[in-house]
């Protein structure tokens, strides 16, 4: 006995090879010639020393006859007692051409070819898409009944399975497997097709909320998934089983699932939080087409949709299928298969091998580089305020990974410290001293780096300046707040509207705001800095709506307490919980590899929700630490040592850690 296979090295098919290696004869696979090597790696997969169990016939499915030479075609004459055509492609998202050329033209020759071959039987493995969008219940026995076929991988199905029952000459048999996945027991797959498509939405989810959190979702129809190993052990045993030809076998799940409850089954393999509340995707048919139609194309909406689909990992495609309104009778293939020991297994039993497969081998995430030097380096990188602090520690980290680091500070001598410890660690560093504070002096190092360096990929605005002092301390030190402005927000601007225009017309670039938690937590005694930082956050977020479509990214990093010579004057910091300057640039580095909008402690959001849904009970909260913290004797004008800190005082920085008190 042989067999000849198309498709043997593709997914369905290395698992159906496995099986009739359990039997008596030889395994023709038709193979690419370029492809050669997928026949070795499959031997060596199954463990195949015998490379005459396993034989390549170089061939093309889109050439007439296969392509198969004749010396080939004359030694398989007569020889094949079951042709298995596979070959085809099994994807909503392929174009319309390759799905004709795989599914219509592929069985057309393969049907000629197993013509020639004279094989004892011609195995069709179609797809429950051969349907199209038959609402109701689809028995084994329909064809012609199908609805819905406008959509280019549903026809193709369709008209490729016709041909075998109206063209073939020989026994046929067709299979119409269901959503194809993993195998139950080990994951293994491929490609990401059919429900994986939703995984990297969960994933999302899972990052975002806590696994108990009960979330709302939308319901739709049947999704019908079978495990690849089920698949393949119900081919091999009806292939085998006599009286069988000219019947279509449905090779689905017998109890299929709606889509909610197949999100909910995947949820609980990721440990992620489930859909406990879902609303029928039907109920949006009550809205007229048109209207949904004219929603829907409308450029804000189009455009928020794309992200959001594309952030999901979901084509846009799928939707349409949400409410899938076919179900699949299977009962002559269970009987068929009643006794042999095969069955469909319930999808809640090998959800949790098919994601943990997932995540490990196919996660698109895995193979997108994440590297900090995968983003900058080769970049031309601006930091302010590199001579210290936080602004040192990125350009140390940000040259380290490769960027040509522009460092800027008022002080030339600092700022070769900083290029002579990236040059020994063999960075690219420049010098530009420049007074932030001074509008002019921002336009000459504008001016200088992009005749230098012809353009900025990243502008790091670091520079900036801190007062403590409480507002009452304030009444005859107006020019503090007008101080703060100048440099944390003034010259933060001017260089970021003198490096906007270049990366405007390169459509690239990435705009970095070193803000502070104080502009969530609304820190009292901080007036001043934190209204200069909130008007940068203000800017930013309009800018970068007008930007959104340049390829220019805005991030604000809510920066918590860092221990740098800016908090230094405030003796009580020495006491209470910091970040160091290199944990703050690792926050730079999030921000830059993954152009975040904001970053911010998980205590800083916190404070802003909390003062959006109770204002009062947070200004109870920050009035608390007010009084709490004095303000310090520099910031009354007096020389001083600072009392040290109560233990009430020590145990309510660690609860509001990282926050400006």
């Amino acid at each position: 006995m042989s067999y000849f296979v198309t498709g043997g090295t593709g997914f369905i098919g290395r698992f159906l090879v496995e099986r009739l290696l359990r039997r008596e004869g030889t395994i023709y696979v038709l193979v690419r010639q370029s492809s050669l090597h997928k026949v070795d790696a499959l031997r060596e997969k199954l463990g195949v020393a015998d490379q005459h169990r396993i034989i390549a016939i170089v061939g093309d499915l889109a050439e007439d006859g296969l392509g198969i030479e004749a010396e080939d075609m004359e030694r398989l004459s007569g020889q094949v007692t079951h042709f298995f055509h596979l070959a085809a492609v099994y994807d909503l998202e392929a174009d319309a051409e390759q799905q004709e050329i795989a599914n219509i033209v592929g069985t057309r020759n393969a049907l000629a070819a197993g013509h020639a071959m004279e094989a004892g039987c011609f195995h069709l493995v179609s797809s429950i898409a051969a349907a199209g969008l038959f609402k109701g219940t689809f028995t084994e026995d329909m064809f012609e009944e199908a609805k819905g076929l406008d959509h280019p991988y549903f026809r193709t199905k369709h008209e490729s399975e016709g041909m075998v029952r109206s063209e073939c000459t020989i026994p046929y048999r067709i299979y119409r497997p269901g959503m194809v996945v993993g195998h139950s027991e080990t994951g293994e797959i491929d490609k990401i097709d059919g429900p994986y498509y939703t995984f990297k939405f969960i994933q999302k989810l899972r990052s975002i909320f806590p696994q108990w959190v009960p979330l709302a979702g939308l319901e739709g129809g049947r999704m019908n998934i079978v495990p690849v190993d089920y698949v393949s052990a119900a081919l091999d045993h009806l292939a085998h089983k006599d009286g069988l030809d000219g019947r279509c076998f449905h090779l689905t799940d017998p109890k299929p699932h709606k889509v909610g409850e197949v999100l909910n089954i995947f949820a609980r393999a990721a440990h992620a939080p489930q859909f406990g509340m879902r609303v029928d995707a039907r109920m949006f048919g009550i809205i007229p087409p048109m209207v949904r139609s004219t929603v829907a194309s409308l450029p804000p909406v189009r455009r928020i949709s794309d992200v959001l689909l594309k952030q999901a990992g979901i084509p846009r495609s799928i939707l349409k299928f949400v409410n899938y309104p076919t179900k699949f009778d299977c009962r002559d293939t269970l009987r068929e298969l009643a006794g042999s020991g095969i069955s469909c297994p319930p999808l809640e039993s090998y959800a949790a091998p098919v994601w943990d497969y997932w995540e490990r081998k196919l996660d698109p995430d895995l193979y997108v580089d994440r590297s900090l030097a995968g983003v900058v380096a080769g970049r031309n990188v601006v930091v302010t305020g590199a001579s210290s602090g936080i602004g040192k520690a990125t350009a140390l980290m940000l040259a380290e990974a490769g960027a040509r680091v522009m460092i800027v500070a008022r002080t030339a001598e600092k700022l070769e410290e900083t290029a002579a410890e990236i040059e020994a660690a063999g960075g690219d560093a420049f010098i530009y001293t420049c007074d932030v504070s001074d509008l002019e002096d921002c336009d000459r190092l504008v001016e200088a780096v992009l005749k230098d360096h012809g353009h900025v990929d990243v502008l790091v605005n670091n520079a900036g300046r801190s007062i403590r002092r409480s507002i009452s301390l304030s009444y005859d030190r107006f020019h503090d707040f007008e101080r703060t402005m100048q440099l944390n927000y003034f010259g933060c601007l001017r260089l970021t509207m003198g490096f906007l225009p270049m990366m405007e017309k390169r459509r690239f670039g990435h705009i970095v705001n070193i803000s502070s938690i104080g502009v969530l937590t609304n820190a009292p005694r901080f007036s001043a800095y934190v209204a200069s930082k909130a008007a940068l956050d203000a800017f930013s977020r309009c800018a970068a709506a007008e930007f959104s479509d340049q390829q220019i990214a805005f991030t604000s990093i809510n920066m918590p307490l860092v221990r740098t010579p800016m908090i230094g004057p405030t003796k009580i910091y020495d006491n209470v919980p910091t970040l160091s300057p290199e944990e703050a640039a690792e926050l730079v580095a999030e921000a830059l590899v993954y152009k975040r909008k904001r970053i911010a402690t998980k205590l800083g959001l916190f404070g802003a929700g909390l003062y959006v849904v109770a204002p009062k009970a947070t200004e109870i909260i920050m009035n608390t630490s007010y009084r709490m913290f004095p303000d310090s004797a520099a910031a009354k004008g007096r020389k001083g040592e600072q009392a040290e800190p109560s233990m009430e005082q020590v145990a309510f920085s660690a609860i509001m850690r990282g926050v400006y008190l």
